[in-house]
């Protein structure tokens, strides 16, 4: 029996709005929510069976045992279109030049991004849009795909039908975007003009840096808005690392 919805999101003042949403179409459905892998881990192994698992911009891998003891499956709104998968995909698609972007939901497996796609929405991408303003345009994609799927996902006890769509591109790791952050001190104009603008807003606490005989620099701030202009580079004092008040950069042509 198909009775309870459990919420994974990836802030708590997200539960209301979408447990309200999903209750006006199925006021029967009683609902448990979470926002870590702890809290997740201690819904009762019996409540998992009658209840089917939505993760909504949650960065929570979900185990295979809990998957597996789902009785009504396991969605995940992943907010980036099926040829972003992985972490940070609003960061890779800026650096690749994408020109549309957008929002999945797929079934949920034991590897991330990876399993069966059951809705997809797609935006052109503005010319000019920084990172953040890229990232918060997909989230409103991503919550407008959460809306436009609700009645589905709270009224239907069966799998939702899959789309003739497949997961493409390279999925983006922690690891590869902090690779992306650490510039060489001979790297071209071009390419540093692509990361500043791809990777300038210290996502999750990791900064652009660049080492210069032998002194990392963390570039804290990035003017581009006719070229580079300029970047701040607080130190790393702690790390026995050179402080500077800024580090001052021209546009190149």
């Amino acid at each position: 029996m198909f009775d309870t919805i459990i919420l994974l999101t990836g802030s708590r003042d997200q539960h209301l709005a979408l447990t309200e949403l999903l209750k006006a179409h199925n006021p029967a459905l009683s609902f448990r929510c979470a926002v870590s892998l702890q809290e997740l881990e201690r819904i009762e192994r019996d409540l998992l069976g009658r209840s089917r698992l939505i993760a909504f911009t949650s960065g929570v891998i979900v185990p295979s045992d809990i998957l597996q003891a789902l009785g009504h499956g396991a969605y995940n709104f992943h907010p980036a279109t099926p040829d972003y998968p992985g972490w940070a995909p609003a960061h890779f698609a800026m650096y690749q030049g994408a020109e549309r972007f957008g929002a999945t939901a797929h079934v949920m497996e034991t590897r991330v991004d990876c399993g069966a796609i059951v809705g997809v929405e797609t935006f052109d991408i503005p010319r000019g849009i920084d990172v953040r303003g890229l990232e918060q345009m997909a989230f409103v994609r991503t919550a407008y795909l959460f809306w436009r799927m609700a009645r589905e996902l709270a009224c239907h006890a069966a799998p939702l039908p899959e789309l003739d769509i497949s997961w493409s591109g390279v999925k983006s790791t922690k690891q590869m975007y902090a690779a992306m952050c650490e510039m060489p001190a001979d790297i071209a104009p071009a390419e540093m003009m692509r990361r500043i603008r791809a990777f300038h807003d210290d996502y999750r606490g990791i900064a652009l840096t660049v080492t210069v005989n032998g002194v990392r620099f963390e570039l804290s701030r990035a003017r581009t808005a006719d070229g580079l202009k300029s970047v701040s580079a607080p130190a790393l004092a702690a790390d026995g690392e050179l402080r500077s008040e800024a580090l001052q950069a021209s546009r190149v042509s």
